[in-house]
């Protein structure tokens, strides 16, 4: 590599030393996943370190705050994973030369040509055993030339591939191998060392355990037994954070139903009112029903007890229908003591008109007389 290139790489990587958050910086994912690749820990994001799933602030009801659901939200965002210590010893970069030649699978293969295929793969071996590999290759890619039919060949070049550092090579022909014969132990028993080197765990420990069922021997059980550990702890890594997220989409259904059951009730409740008008009482269940709404969507009740010969009361009552229409969000109430003499036992009343404001069930103001003064400043104080 040329000195700039690698005196810019230095310093590109002494700047990632004194600040790892630049590596969660979108355009340089495909960097962060070949570290990860090789076992590198990333330090968490600050932002993200002190959990899994972040919680929203209380949702507001444009009348009320809705009862029985919880406040926080549980939002749609992924659960961050953290990294899992893996053993990446013999774990090499991936090769990316060129694709070696492959045969013509339509060829047609004749005696000659299948001989001539086997001299050259004699050649090959005797070349491993010097330890000439790349001469090898050669002679293995001219067997397979004149002999493309041959899974054994692409097997055998792509076990002079593993022992060369070339896991990608070593892959592409150890699947023409098991392309040509599904049930080559060969194919599988390399591919797995190929997919090994680049630290694919999981796929490498898949193709081994299929060549020890087919072909067992003493090479397959000694990559099995570096492959499987990792192999275990990414599986169990990813059961972890499949339950996680299973719960998570729980918990989201589950607060989806409260969200909607609320708004069912809030919506019963609100259809007991007539915003912006007068509601007359006739009897205690229907007062309760008024109530019971009312606190369900936290509105404020003003009940005004009246009667048809209170002489006062005729001089309240418009105002107090004009009020309802100002304050729309306010329930306003309104009790004749003679028709609704339940009720007005019930409160007590001793004379009218005489206001109570109700919030949550509960009594927190009272207007006893026709001063509409006093009654507007109530209304004002409590329903601002």
């Amino acid at each position: 590599m040329d000195a700039s290139k690698v005196a810019e790489l230095k310093q590109f990587v002494d700047h990632c030393k004194s600040n790892p958050s630049i590596l969660r910086t979108p355009s340089l994912s495909f960097f962060k996943s070949y570290l990860q690749s090789l076992g590198a820990r990333i330090p968490a994001d600050p932002q993200t370190e002190k959990g899994g799933i972040n919680m929203a602030e209380p949702e507001q009801h444009s009348d009320a705050k809705r009862p029985n659901v919880s406040d926080h939200v549980v939002e749609e965002e992924d659960i961050v994973e953290s990294d899992v210590e893996l053993d990446n010893t013999g774990v090499v970069e991936p090769d990316n030369d060129p694709p070696q030649k492959m045969g013509d699978p339509s060829v047609e293969v004749t005696e000659n040509k299948r001989d001539a295929a086997q001299t050259e793969k004699l050649k090959a071996i005797d070349a491993i055993s010097e330890g000439k590999l790349h001469k090898a290759i050669d002679y293995l890619t001219e067997a397979i030339m004149l002999n493309p039919t041959s899974a054994i060949l692409y097997a055998t070049r792509a076990s002079v591939f593993v022992k060369l550092g070339k896991p990608n090579a070593a892959i592409r022909d150890a699947d023409a191998a098991l392309e040509i014969n599904p049930d080559s132990a060969k194919g599988y028993k390399v591919r797995g060392m190929a997919r090994a080197m680049l630290g694919q765990w999981e796929e490498a420990a898949s193709d081994l355990h299929i060549a020890s069922k087919l072909d067992y021997d003493e090479e397959i059980g000694s990559a099995l037994k570096k492959v499987e550990p990792n192999a275990h702890k990414l599986e169990e890594h990813r059961r972890k954070y499949e339950r996680l997220r299973k719960e998570r989409e729980l918990k989201m259904s589950e607060h989806q139903k409260q969200k909607q059951k609320a708004e069912a009730i809030d919506q019963e409740a609100l259809s007991a009112f007539k915003d912006g008008q007068v509601i007359g009482i006739h009897s205690t269940s229907e007062l309760e029903t008024k109530l019971t709404a009312a606190t369900r969507t936290s509105r404020l009740v003003i009940m005004y007890f009246t009667a048809t010969w209170c002489g006062p009361c005729r001089f309240i009552s418009p105002l107090y229908t004009s009020l309802a229409a100002k304050y729309a969000k306010v329930v306003f109430l309104k009790v004749d003591i003679d028709e609704a003499r339940d009720v007005a036992a019930r409160w007590n009343i001793s004379s009218v008109p005489t206001f109570f404001f109700i919030r949550n069930g509960r009594e927190v103001d009272k207007v006893v007389g026709a001063d509409k003064s006093a009654l507007e400043k109530k209304i004002a104080q409590h329903a601002g």
